[in-house]
């Protein structure tokens, strides 16, 4: 029986040594709190560029995906907008993926931009322009575009 009550003397020791720990020991840190993400900033809005013919009649808006600060396109995707001052003012307007329409307008902000010199082409995003002394002949790379000059205006 001597041995049995040692054995029981050393369990509880061990309980008692054990529960002296747990009490003794600093409490487990708290799960961190979930941070918010803060939500994503929108991209920067693209920077429109213009352009014109050497005779300062024909120019053109080019507008990136997404639109500017200022400017949203209509269906979001890039947007090639070119007004012709004489002898009628005149707007085309050919979206990145469809075909060139003409579009009624009571601006008259033709004609600045940098000067594409005849027999040069211009290229952005999905179009590509070719500027002759005979007009400005622009597509996109669906196919669509438009020839625009003093004496026709003609969409594709």
């Amino acid at each position: 029986m001597h041995a049995h009550n040692v054995r029981m003397k050393h369990r509880i020791a061990a309980a008692l040594f054990a529960l002296a720990l747990v009490a003794c020991s600093p409490p487990a840190p708290a799960a961190p709190e979930p941070v918010a993400e803060a939500p994503a900033q929108p991209a920067t809005p693209g920077v429109a560029v213009s352009f014109m013919a050497p005779s300062g009649n024909i120019a053109c808006i080019y507008t990136p995906a997404g639109g500017t600060a200022v400017y949203q396109t209509a269906d979001g995707g890039a947007e090639l907008s070119c007004d012709r001052n004489e002898p009628e003012y005149l707007r085309v307007v050919l979206s990145e993926a469809g075909p060139a329409q003409i579009v009624p307008t009571d601006e008259r902000g033709c004609c600045s931009g940098e000067v594409i010199a005849y027999g040069e082409r211009w290229m952005e995003g999905p179009f590509i322009c070719d500027v002759t002394e005979a007009g400005v002949r622009c597509a996109n790379t669906a196919g669509h575009g438009f020839t625009l000059s003093r004496t026709r205006a003609d969409v594709r």
